[in-house]
């Protein structure tokens, strides 16, 4: 008698199971509540909106591409390519005059790494036979805190991205040509063919020297 009392108070004890259906409608409306809770905090401190200036707005975009940037480091030996960043390589025309400007960013960081003026006596060299490569000297790059002058070699994805850029880059060049031609205040044609003999005959022998080296660019990926 005392075992079969034991057993009716462990069956009176024991919870009934909860009806499945009702479990499962209880789960499905916790979870639709928690997706629709959206919490708001107010912000303890108010921040006034900044807005970043990049010294690009009074200039109009002419070509925008994606690149690979490289230069001619003549410090090392023996002298090498090095690589500067891959990023949106843009020609930029200011707005208020015919000037051009070759501006070019890395990927995420954002930071400059080419920043130079078109002149109409740059020229764009193909590196190695390569059709989706470019080589050309600056006489002043700002990207760096000390400007200076620079060796540049530019990769393109593709040779059409190559071909647009080599296009939009002389069409540039003229539009700084007919800026120097109807500026009579500024420096003279003969200053100007002086300062572009200067340029060349200095990175002469660093071209020289490059093209041994410029293989080994075309074998590098954008």
């Amino acid at each position: 008698m005392a075992d079969n009392k034991v057993v009716k108070e462990e069956e009176n004890t024991t919870e009934k199971p909860a009806n499945p259906d009702e479990e499962g409608q209880v789960t499905k409306q916790d979870a639709h509540n928690e997706e629709d809770y959206d919490p708001y905090y107010p912000p303890i401190v108010e921040l006034p909106e900044v807005h970043v200036y990049t010294n690009e707005e009074m200039e109009e975009v002419m070509i925008k591409l994606r690149a690979k940037l490289y230069r001619y480091d003549s410090s090392c030996v023996p002298p090498e390519w090095k690589e500067r960043g891959t990023g949106e390589v843009k020609l930029l025309r200011n707005l208020d005059k015919p000037v051009v400007r070759l501006v070019m960013r890395r990927d995420k960081t954002l930071k400059v790494c080419a920043n130079h003026f078109i002149r109409p006596w740059m020229k764009l060299s193909p590196n190695c036979g390569s059709d989706r490569a470019w080589v050309w000297s600056v006489n002043v790059d700002y990207a760096d805190e000390e400007p200076k002058p620079e060796l540049l070699a530019i990769k393109f994805a593709n040779a059409a991205d190559a071909t647009k850029w080599f296009e939009m880059f002389e069409k540039a060049k003229e539009v700084v040509k007919d800026d120097d031609e109807g500026d009579s205040g500024g420096s003279s044609e003969d200053e100007e063919e002086k300062e572009a003999e200067e340029v060349k005959k200095k990175d002469a022998a660093a071209e020289e020297k490059a093209e041994n080296l410029a293989e080994g660019l075309q074998s590098m990926k954008v």
